[in-house]
């Protein structure tokens, strides 16, 4: 399709000004490490939190989310809305163990926490198993959006729109470092969030849409509105819900939803000011992530139904293009007008933009930091490590964007990333709870982990029969867990000292640490106390778990215009909310600050 002036004069000024933030920051981001990485330690709350929602509205998102509703419906969002609990659990717990660490990046961590060989080979491994393969995986399927996006919208083929999507993200992120990500985040976000909610507006009031009541009664869309699977058909229900609530949320690495956070979710806490401004941060996230963002997404792929009820009919409508159910976003998005269209694929661009900047920073940190000068040269300079943050900003941006072009839809690459990291997110909940986990443990369940994806996906279906991906999960997360518990109680603790050093400078809560300070009383070291209340703050991770739950089907049953429903759900909603500021005006002890 062709666009007009107006558009394309949109979308070049966001390019500009993208650009011009880069420029405008290179100097102070080229300072030292933690400018680039860190900007400086000394972020708000509210800049962070827009920040972490930027990076996790990609392209690829609005694509996911399609691709789920049109197969499985609105219900089908629970294999991401599960992550809620893993995101309150990092706001209410795990926000200020983080800051209070004072690493830069989370890699640095295991040397923290961990002792001896086994702890450097963790980080060091990690560094390239994270900072470049998964990292590399996760920006090849936000590239395989952009293919998907420019194929439809500008007719290019795949290698120029990786080519085109890429250069302006390299620029400035390698220029401006985590300060120029964050600053061009915040005006990401504000024009993805109004380009998505005025497309989904206009795009309902289509003639051949009807507007949103005769949308939502259409025959193709009717039996897809509701929140929750149907309770009389178990197999759906197992999938789309059990699973993901009972077992997904805490087993599974996911960039994002990390157990225990993680990830560039680390990297933004470690930005804070303090405590109190990751736990805000972190919170804001998970209120605008799962709450506000998702309905303009939901509501464009119930159209697509109207229009494109098929996966044929969008292969006849769109016929060069890698074909699957998320190039049903992209469709949509063919029937706006001049301007709107400029507007909403600024929108896309910059949400793209956003997610990649965001993965290049973090897995540069790790190949800087966590390889590099850990291993390779420990004496670098400040002005060394930025340069080689830089260059592997770039080739982490051409691997990926080569990558992407074999990479078919986005939904399937979600399922590998999720099985790939199956099982291993109990290690990192517990690590902060159980003194007993050691280096060991994460090495086991992170290679019990792989192999088990890759036997599953590769080798299991040539002699047996196959199984579904769901059930595929759940065996990868028993084989997972089972390994690494065995594994943890069959070898050598971490180093007493270590221990102690990582309990006084932390201070985690829980009779998981109960051994430890056995130990510690018998060789008469003291041991500070926590000040943390884990009853306040598991009550606060519980509120806030009904707190954003409530808003998002309150947002639903409003477009549903089930006007009681979303009165419910908001009045619940509000309770929720007074009683995590309750919580939060009681917290005692949480406060420090510690830019350093």
């Amino acid at each position: 399709m062709s666009l007009s002036t107006l558009d394309w004069g949109i979308i070049l000024a966001f390019f500009i000004v993208f650009a011009i933030i880069g420029i405008a920051v290179t100097k102070r981001a080229g300072k030292n490490t933690k400018e680039f990485f860190l900007s400086g330690r000394n972020m708000p709350w509210w800049l962070l939190g827009i920040s972490m929602v930027a990076t996790t509205f990609s392209a690829d998102t609005p694509n996911l989310v399609t691709d789920i509703v049109r197969q499985n419906g609105v219900s089908g969002n629970w294999a991401w809305w599960a992550f809620l609990i893993t995101g309150m659990l990092t706001v209410f717990v795990y926000a200020k163990l983080w800051r209070r660490s004072k690493v830069v990046t989370d890699l640095e961590f295991y040397e923290l926490r961990y002792s001896g060989k086994a702890a450097a080979f963790l980080r060091g491994f990690r560094a390239i198993y994270l900072g470049v393969i998964f990292n590399v995986l996760i920006m090849a399927s936000v590239c395989l959006a952009a293919i998907k996006i420019g194929g439809v919208m500008f007719g290019l083929e795949p290698w120029q729109c990786v080519l085109y999507a890429s250069v302006i993200t390299v620029i400035y992120s390698t220029l401006g470092g985590l300060r120029g990500v964050i600053f061009t985040d915040f005006l990401q976000f504000l024009v993805a969030m109004v380009g998505s909610i005025w497309a989904a507006y206009y795009i309902i009031n289509l003639p051949e849409v009807g507007g949103l009541d005769a949308m939502l009664a259409h025959p193709n869309v009717a039996d897809k509105l509701s929140f929750l699977p149907d309770f009389n058909d178990t197999e759906s229900l197992i999938v789309l819900l059990l699973i993901p609530v009972a077992v997904q949320w805490w087993s599974v690495w996911y960039p994002g939803a990390e157990p225990g956070g993680g990830g560039y979710i680390a990297q933004r806490m470690l930005s804070a000011k303090d405590e109190k401004n990751a736990i805000g941060a972190t919170l804001l996230f998970n209120i605008t992530h799962y709450a506000l963002r998702p309905w303009p997404w939901i509501l464009i792929a119930l159209a697509s139904l109207v229009l494109y009820p098929e996966l044929t009919d969008i292969g006849s409508a769109f016929p060069n293009t890698v074909l699957g159910h998320d190039l049903g976003y992209s469709a949509m998005l063919t029937k706006l007008p001049a301007g709107l269209l400029g507007l909403v694929l600024a929108s896309l661009i910059a949400a793209f933009m956003s997610t990649i900047s965001t993965h290049l920073n973090w897995g540069s940190s790790y190949i800087a930091l966590d390889f590099y000068q850990r291993f390779i040269k420990p004496e670098a300079s400040e002005k060394e490590l930025v340069g080689v943050g830089r260059i592997s900003t770039v080739l982490l941006m051409v691997i990926a964007a080569c990558l992407a072009l074999f990479l078919t839809d986005a939904y399937g690459t979600f399922k590998i990333l999720l099985q790939i990291g199956a099982g291993t997110g109990s290690i990192f909940i517990m690590r902060w709870f159980w003194w007993r986990v050691n280096a060991y443990s994460e090495i086991s369940g992170m290679i019990v982990s792989f192999i088990v994806a890759v036997y599953f996906e590769f080798v299991h279906e040539e002699f047996f029969t196959p199984i579904a991906d769901h059930y595929v999960l759940v065996i990868g997360v028993g084989i997972t867990t089972l390994t690494w518990l065995l594994v943890t109680l069959m070898t050598r603790p971490t180093a007493t000292d270590k221990l102690v050093a990582f309990y006084n400078a932390i201070t985690p809560y829980g009779t998981g640490w109960n051994g430890l300070k056995r130990k510690a009383s018998e060789a008469q070291i003291n041991l500070r106390e926590s000040g943390d209340n884990f009853t306040a703050d598991l009550g606060s991770m519980l509120l806030g778990i009904l707190l954003v739950y409530t808003s998002l089907f309150g947002l639903g049953f409003a477009l549903y215009s089930n006007l009681l429903g979303a009165l419910i759900m908001f009045g619940i909603a509000a309770v929720a909310g007074f009683g995590i500021y309750r919580f939060w005006r009681n917290k005692k002890g949480t406060a420090s600050s510690s830019a350093s």
